[in-house]
């Protein structure tokens, strides 16, 4: 199966299973921007949920936050993003595409024309938006293109009222918005995203030490969630690749279909943000030690991590194609603990009682663990269906059941087949489901 079919495969199976719609698509859709399905929205807040409990429950030294979309316009001045947040942007004369210009050498990507592109203009990637009934200059404000500068500009007022002493971590959830030219390659590239991120504020000396610590931590994060080592990779920036703001960067890659790509990075900010935002506000950011008597900005060690590019390398690296009895089988071969749903139960057929146990068993299962109850269609048939949704466990009652209260409980992977007491079937799923 060459990569194309790989990809295409997979947005099939992410609309007919519900994981991923076209926004608007009932209108012809809204170039890329996505919207989450049943299947999808369950996955996405599996993924933040294991991320957050990483990161801040079970950390005493990281707090959590979830500014504001809407900041104050000076913010992204100091920032540098009015300034310098800008792409390369050149048009084909001939079929008046637009590309970004250090995508594009001297040919069309659309229509083949050779060298007949406008020169390029720097085009600023940040969406623009008024606050206030009047549409002027004054009243212009921009949706954030990352989340971090609104842990920067808290980082006081979480140090105070959570107590906390240098080094230690703010951590965020939230959406971001950036009006990319050439978006694409499914829910990669988007201009509606969310990020998770993280910022660690250390005593300067200490940021190299720091940043080796969470370059380590967030790759072996990234391999717990099950993901084929050898399709992953650490990529440090080179001198000519790193941010205005970074001293070192490293960027967690997989191996996608369309090549590898970054959809983690670890960064040493260094002091730039604070001393950006001290200078921008006239405000204090500066960390006091009375005990050692001296004062200083912190540097930053900044994890950041997107979404929506983590889903595409959980699905992408899930999907698999096994042949099976001479037939083709699809599978999402997903965490069991990641998976939007863990248990799906069965009557083998619609008659004899089956159906009055089955839904006995799914609703007794129902409030602690996710559950599909289907009885509709030939049980291979709905065995398949929940192999493309990822579901790792089938539970099916037949015949057996109605004698002794056994049932069948099916894994996705091995395709094994145990016989399980019904009494005793929650706590046979809790195991198996760790």
């Amino acid at each position: 199966m060459s990569n194309a079919d790989l990809m295409e495969k997979l947005v099939s199976l992410c609309k007919r299973r519900g994981f991923v719609f076209q926004s608007s698509e009932v209108y012809g859709g809204l170039g890329s921007v996505w919207d989450y399905g049943p299947l999808g929205v369950e996955l996405k807040r599996n993924v933040k949920e294991r991320w957050w409990k990483e990161m801040v429950t079970s950390r005493a030294d990281i707090e959590g936050l979830d500014a504001g979309i809407l900041m104050h316009p000076a913010v992204w001045e100091a920032s540098g993003h009015v300034e310098g947040f800008t792409d390369p942007l050149i048009e084909c004369k001939n079929c008046h595409r637009r590309f970004r210009a250090d995508e594009v050498r001297d040919q069309c990507p659309r229509c083949g024309v050779r060298d007949q592109f406008t020169p390029p203009r720097m085009f600023n990637l940040m969406f623009r938006t008024f606050m206030g009934p009047v549409e002027d200059e004054a009243a212009q404000i921009y949706l954030r293109p990352e989340t971090a500068q609104g842990i920067y500009v808290n980082f006081h007022n979480v140090m105070t009222s959570a107590r906390q002493k240098i080094p230690f971590g703010i951590a965020q959830i939230g959406k971001a918005f950036r009006n990319e030219i050439t978006p694409g390659n499914f829910i990669f590239r988007t201009r509606e995203f969310e990020q998770m991120e993280m910022q660690y504020f250390v005593k300067p000396g200490t940021d190299k030490e720091w940043f080796d610590y969470w370059r380590n931590e967030r790759l072996e994060w990234v391999k717990s969630l099950g993901i084929r080592p050898e399709k992953l990779r650490m990529q440090q920036h080179t001198r000519e690749e790193l941010a205005h703001y970074a001293y070192d960067a490293y960027d967690i890659q997989y191996e996608f279909p369309f090549g590898w790509q970054e959809f983690e990075g670890i960064h040493n900010r260094t002091d730039f943000d604070l001393s950006a935002h001290q200078e921008r506000s006239g405000k204090k950011l500066e960390y006091v030690d009375a005990a050692a008597n001296e004062r200083y900005i912190p540097y930053i060690i900044e994890t950041s991590g997107g979404v929506d590019r983590l889903m595409l390398v959980l699905l992408a690296d899930a999907y698999r194609e096994e042949e099976v009895e001479g037939e083709t089988r699809v599978l999402l071969s997903l965490q069991a603990g990641l998976a939007p749903v863990k248990v799906a139960v069965f009557p083998l057929v619609k008659k004899d009682g089956m159906p009055e146990v089955a839904r006995k068993i799914a609703d007794d299962l129902i409030g602690r663990i996710p559950v599909f109850y289907d009885e509709s269609g030939s049980i291979g048939r709905r065995y398949r269906r929940q192999d493309e949704a990822g579901t790792p466990f089938c539970v099916t009652v037949d015949g057996q059941t109605l004698e002794d209260g056994s049932v069948t409980v099916r894994d996705r992977d091995t395709l094994r087949q145990d016989r399980v007491s019904s009494s005793k079937l929650s706590e046979y799923l809790a195991g198996a489901l760790v």
